[in-house]
């Protein structure tokens, strides 16, 4: 009897550990998937700051596509995730440890972790375009910008005019008084880029599409 108790333990003990690799494994796959779609199609992201208010608020989550502009160009309004220019604090928070890197990145794949390198704006000017703020509203050239995404009221600082060079974009947060963008760094390269945010999915009760 105690043979046969022996050999049903042991084989208790051998399905526990296959459960527990299973479990290892899959997570291993989600892990890897994350990171694949991450860096090939899509990635979600969260919001360390109030600068593109009330439409994306802090701690939302967004889902940022890498293809969009595989497709297309961008566009006015669209809302862009990219990476900060060196002239900002942010681009010089990445951690030194490479481990800390390492999971640092699997927390950015899954949207669980702020990337501290991109920031996120609204398209306002393309390439070659004149941008200018006056009396509170912007003008692109000579006419004022229609911003249906922006609350009654809302006045923006004076600016430029600036020319927007070729291959760049001008961009600014929704948040005009509380937002660190174009006004302060200048047009961004279309290079740095990482893609376009295309779904707010957090928190649920909110989610809509951008």
């Amino acid at each position: 009897m105690s043979g046969a108790h022996s050999v049903r333990a042991a084989e208790a003990r051998a399905n526990r550990r296959r459960g527990i690799a299973e479990d290892v494994a899959l997570v291993a796959i989600a892990v890897a998937v994350a990171v694949v779609v991450r860096a090939l199609v899509a990635q979600a992201y969260y919001i360390p700051s109030a600068s593109m208010e009330p439409q994306l608020r802090v701690d939302d989550r967004v889902v940022v596509s890498r293809v969009a502009y595989h497709l297309h160009s961008p566009r006015r309004g669209d809302i862009v995730v990219f990476q900060a220019p060196p002239s900002l604090d942010a681009a010089r928070t990445v951690p030194h440890n490479p481990f800390g890197r390492f999971f640092r990145s699997i927390g950015v794949a899954l949207g669980v972790t702020e990337d501290q390198t991109v920031l996120i704006k609204r398209v306002i000017a393309l390439p070659g375009e004149t941008v200018s703020a006056r009396g509170g509203r912007i003008y692109v050239g000579s006419e004022v910008l229609v911003e249906p995404y922006l609350p009654a009221g809302t006045v923006t600082s004076d600016f430029g005019p600036v020319t927007v060079p070729r291959g760049d974009l001008w961009v600014m947060g929704d948040n005009r008084g509380n937002s660190e963008d174009s006004r302060f760094f200048g047009p961004i390269p279309q290079r740095t880029i990482v893609g376009r945010a295309i779904w707010k999915v957090w928190p649920p009760w909110r989610a809509s599409f951008l």
